[in-house]
């Protein structure tokens, strides 16, 4: 017995002092790193990444994928107009020499989406600008040409005359789920092209008050002012909405974001690029959402749908036989829940093309034939 204790406690001492020797001379063995000494505190490194493959989880190939695309856009605005008595002597006197104030500037994002050098953005990042410079992630710069915005969806088309542009690639925004990662990449502040992470937290959200046809996909990837006009992109890299806007009482991020789908940004873009400008259809109804006390009055059991409460005389809804108090259930085999996607469902039509409108009279369903014509554009009050 004391025998073999004596001959464990040898092969003990033995591997004991191999590991010291292998630890101090063969760290890499070990997979670990010489120690570094600072101040008398030993430390141990962590072995580098050496195959530079992404760690796990991580959103690195989706971020170098689309982040070239995404772009820096500033905005120099018009001098401010001179005072009408500027150069009035008893103005001078009690106001003193003004100067024209100087160009105000403006930061925002956009997404190169075409090789051909065309770029989406936010119809309010460059609305007034006198000159649009638009900054690429690889420092090449160029001024913008504007081919065309639309205000009713708040986007804007911009072209740039380059070579060797990054493109985008355009992921579908109909497939997107709540709770999908999503990256949002842009220029906040004007620090420099940044990417946040968060997910879907909402889709088709409406009734917002910030564009006349909403369909925003809400996101708590943090976006703040600057990002207007970047991508928000799925965890492959491709993108499925333009950033928009915030809900903020501090001007801040506060994890609420809405972003334009692809979808909606894609048919504005191609409209715009083929007619210069955005054809939607109009079938001329006043619609409201159904409420309790709306079903009673017209005496429907229906609970989902948009309640027609005004026709246009011989407009496209009036001559398919639409009457007021239908309560409207699909458009072109689309439901209807609220009057937001009513309207963007009728604008979707194509006019001169004859679409289906499912509605409920009398607790009947109907089914009827409307051919939309083209959605007048709104009178300037001047």
């Amino acid at each position: 017995m004391k025998r073999q204790w004596l001959l464990f406690s040898q092969v003990v001492t033995v591997l004991v002092a191999i590991w010291f020797v292998v630890t101090a001379l063969k760290p890499e063995w070990l997979n670990l790193r010489p120690a570094a000494v600072s101040g008398g505190v030993t430390l141990i490194e962590a072995a580098p990444n050496v195959s530079g493959a992404p760690m796990p989880g991580s959103f690195s190939p989706a971020a170098k994928l689309a982040s070239p695309a995404v772009v820096s856009i500033a905005t120099t605005q018009a001098n401010a107009p001179a005072h009408p008595l500027q150069n009035d002597p008893w103005f001078r006197f009690f106001y003193g020499d003004r100067e024209d104030e100087a160009p105000q500037q403006g930061l925002g994002s956009g997404v190169i989406v075409s090789s051909e050098g065309y770029i989406l953005t936010n119809n309010h990042v460059i609305e007034g600008a006198k000159e649009i410079v638009v900054t690429l992630s690889d420092s090449r710069r160029a001024v913008a040409q504007v081919i065309g915005t639309d205000p009713d969806t708040d986007l804007a088309i911009l072209r740039i005359n380059l070579e060797r542009l990054p493109v985008i690639a355009l992921g579908s925004s109909d497939t997107a789920q709540v709770g999908d990662r999503v990256l949002a990449i842009g220029n906040p502040f004007g620090v420099g092209q940044t990417v946040t992470s968060g997910i879907v937290s909402a889709l088709g959200r409406n009734q917002l008050g910030i564009n006349t046809f909403e369909n925003f996909i809400q996101t708590d990837a943090a976006i703040n002012p600057g990002n207007s006009g970047g991508a928000l992109v799925d965890v492959n890299g491709n993108l499925i909405g333009i950033n928009t806007a915030i809900y903020s009482r501090s001007g801040g991020n506060m994890g609420i974001g809405f972003a334009i789908p692809v979808s909606t940004a894609r048919q504005v873009l191609e409209g715009i690029v083929r007619d210069g400008q955005v054809v939607r259809g109009w079938v001329g109804i006043e619609p409201m959402e159904l409420t309790a006390e709306l079903a009673e009055t017209f005496g429907l059991k229906q609970t989902e749908g948009v309640i027609v409460t005004g026709v246009l005389q011989n407009g496209p809804a009036a001559n398919a036989g639409l009457r007021p108090g239908d309560l409207l259930l699909k458009v072109a085999g689309q439901p209807v829940k609220n009057v937001g996607e009513l309207l963007t469902q009728i604008a979707a039509l194509t006019p001169g093309k004859s679409a289906k409108l499912e509605v409920m009279r009398r607790n009947q369903t109907l089914t009827l034939d409307v051919t939309p014509a083209q959605r007048p554009k709104p009178k300037i009050q001047k």
